[in-house]
């Protein structure tokens, strides 16, 4: 496989971020200068509406709407969080390290958030979710710090390891070498990244994560609730720490300031790939230049076609998201209908998986996939979806295919929904799908006509319209341009334009000036 980043600044401070898979656009994401809330900033906030019913509770950290915060994303050791940040204001310390007279008992999974937290309190916590729609951030108090490699967890002990990283001899030297360099008091999850990586580069990522809990931690001592005690990398850092490997052939941007500083960055964490990083000078926009523009204009909307006459129909409601698979003109070709159900349903799935990827969609998704009998056939369907969508980053859940050939998703969702306009409203209906009787426009014209005629005293009119509205205008004896000369005793000329909409009209003086109405 060969991966490309395209990173596309464009004048207006907005960075449009693009993931090619062998060319092909397989996620896209959208920053701009003013993205306050990203999931991974840590924020010192006050604690305001506590709900017993919910058990949860509403914090404040400065957005508009209150961030959330639930009873189970507490996580086990808030007691001992609590503590800490008491300590950290009251006495502030010079070292941060985590002592055992810092530590309290996890907290049990079926209790109270009345038990923990109370109106007013000053609490740490860690954007989980970006704001979406009309609600606020959500937040955990479980705070965990990301780097290339590794992750570190203040307050825990122990040490995780990706699933994806499959090798045992690995899984151990890995879960060894990082055992022998843990802090006291904070557990490590090893990041996929971390495979084949050396020890000295999983240390140095360590040094780093404790940089940024030490500078957390003095940025808290002074804070003022709400405050942003930690903030993420911008997005298109963020990006390139988490995905880019030896897999990835280019990461091509045009701004050089942005160009200086992923280069900068990738010398001093993987200086292997530093090579990669190409400025792009063309003239052409980059993102048509790369293909990308095209790309989005055919996969974006709510109709997509795959493998040549087949095509998906993606419907967004308030509740779920819905995918229909439609076999279009394939279904004619080939004797077995059971065949060509399995070969369209099997490239469905890969679009599906593509398409969840692309416009970030979570939540409830429900695909209605052509109907097999086999139940052989169901399974490989299945199998197929769960291989397509392995690669992707979010947590997901996949039930298997029922006997009605329906397939339901749950995709987590951390921040808005990409969503792209492709269409435009039609100016003639302005997107209601109705627009006035021949009839109402040959009324509407006659009333322009007559302010024309009789208050403004014009001759040698000319009339351009639609082709459909000048036949109705001009056909048969006893047409409406045919009363028109009895009405106004002049003949109206009607040229008929096809480059005009249907409900369009414009006048023309005897000079073939138009009247502006």
């Amino acid at each position: 496989m060969n991966y490309e980043l395209i990173i596309n600044s464009s004048p207006s401070g907005g960075i449009d971020i693009a993931l090619l898979k062998n060319k092909k656009l397989i996620e896209l994401h959208h920053e701009t200068e003013n993205t306050q809330y990203q999931v991974g900033d840590v924020f010192f906030g006050t604690v305001g509406k506590i709900m017993p019913g919910l058990n949860a509770a509403f914090i404040d950290v400065g957005h508009e709407k209150d961030a959330f915060l639930h009873y189970l994303d507490l996580g086990p050791q808030v007691q001992s969080l609590v503590k800490f940040v008491k300590m950290l204001r009251n006495d502030k310390p010079t070292n941060y390290l985590i002592t055992k007279e810092h530590l309290e008992s996890d907290i049990q999974k079926s209790g109270k958030i009345t038990q923990l937290l109370k109106r007013n309190q000053q609490v740490l916590v860690q954007v989980s979710k970006e704001p979406i729609s009309n609600k606020g951030p959500r937040l955990s108090a479980e705070i965990s710090l990301a780097g290339r490699f590794l992750v570190l967890i203040p307050f825990d002990k122990s040490i995780s390891i990706s699933k994806k990283i499959a090798k045992n001899e690995e899984r151990k030297r890995l879960k060894d070498a990082v055992a022998g360099i843990k802090p006291e008091n904070f557990g490590i999850i090893i990041r996929t990244n971390s495979e084949g990586i050396s020890n000295e580069d999983l240390q140095n990522d360590l040094k780093d994560l404790l940089s940024k809990w030490n500078g957390l931690c003095s940025q808290l001592v002074e804070a003022n609730p709400p405050q942003k005690v930690l903030g993420e990398n911008d997005r298109t850092l963020t990006i390139v720490r988490d995905l880019v490997n030896d897999e990835y052939i280019g990461i091509h941007l045009n701004d050089k300031f942005l160009h200086a500083k992923i280069k900068n960055y990738l010398n001093d964490k993987s200086p292997e790939l530093a090579s990669i990083v190409k400025l792009y000078t063309g003239k052409t926009p980059m993102y048509e230049h790369f293909g990308i523009d095209k790309q989005i204009k055919t996969s974006f909307g709510k109709e997509v076609n795959f493998m040549g006459g087949s095509y998906l129909i993606i419907e967004h409601t308030e509740a779920l998201h819905v995918i229909d698979v439609n076999s279009g003109n394939i279904a004619n070709k080939g004797e077995n209908q059971e065949e060509n159900a399995l070969k369209v349903n099997m490239e469905a799935v890969e679009e599906i998986a593509r398409q969840l990827r692309l416009r970030d969609m979570g939540g409830i998704i429900v695909i209605d996939l052509i109907d097999l009998k086999n139940a052989s056939n169901r399974k490989e369907v299945y199998e197929k979806l769960k291989l397509a969508m392995k690669s992707d980053r979010a947590k997901h859940k996949i039930l298997p295919m029922s006997p009605f050939g329906l397939i339901q998703i749950t995709r987590q969702r951390v921040r808005p929904e990409m969503a792209v306009e492709v269409m435009e409203k039609c100016p003639s209906c302005a997107g209601t799908g109705e627009i006035q009787s021949s009839v109402n426009i040959a009324d509407e014209i006659e009333n322009k006509l007559s302010y024309l005629v009789n208050n403004l005293h014009l001759k040698g009119i000319t009339l351009e319209v639609h082709p459909f509205i000048a036949a109705f205008l001009t056909k048969g004896m006893y047409s409406p341009r045919m009363k028109w000369l009895f009405k106004y005793k002049q003949w109206i000329k009607i040229n008929a334009s096809a480059s005009m909409h249907l409900v369009q009209s414009r006048f023309l003086n005897q000079d073939q000036e138009e009247i502006q109405l």
